[in-house]
């Protein structure tokens, strides 16, 4: 199984970035925070011009449902999402919920984490 999903559109990073927290809200995810690679490296005098923009998302209901059945599992919480460009092109993805789950060989974590997948891939195909 594959650690990650991943999607390449042909949009601006910046119009990417935005048209996947507008998919997000409307599959029920709330950004709960950002972090812009670029512009922390740099503020940090490194050097890296690569826009790398990575996304904390969360359904509340969901997260809840995750952490009662095993609360270890937040480790794992909230899912990560990225957008970044590579060779001329805007790629978006995520770690699969369902691979981080799988670590904990728990059947009623890996529905969940199911479900959650499937709503995050719409969510980043709608982006596209």
């Amino acid at each position: 199984m594959e650690f990650n999903y991943e999607v390449k559109t042909n949009k601006e990073f910046s119009t990417a970035v935005e048209d996947l927290k507008k998919s997000l809200s409307e599959n029920n995810f709330g950004v709960l925070w950002e972090l812009n690679f670029k512009d922390k490296l740099q503020e940090k005098g490194l050097d890296f011009h690569q826009n790398f923009k990575v996304l904390e998302v969360c359904n509340p209901k969901q997260a809840k449902e995750v952490l009662d059945l095993h609360s270890e599992a937040g480790y794992f919480l909230p899912c990560k999402m990225v957008v970044y460009e590579k060779e001329n092109s805007v790629f978006m993805g995520m770690m699969r919920p369902t691979s981080m789950m799988s670590l904990f060989g728990k059947t009623e974590l890996l529905g969940i984490a199911q479900q959650v997948e499937t709503v995050l891939k719409k969510a980043l195909e709608d982006a596209m």
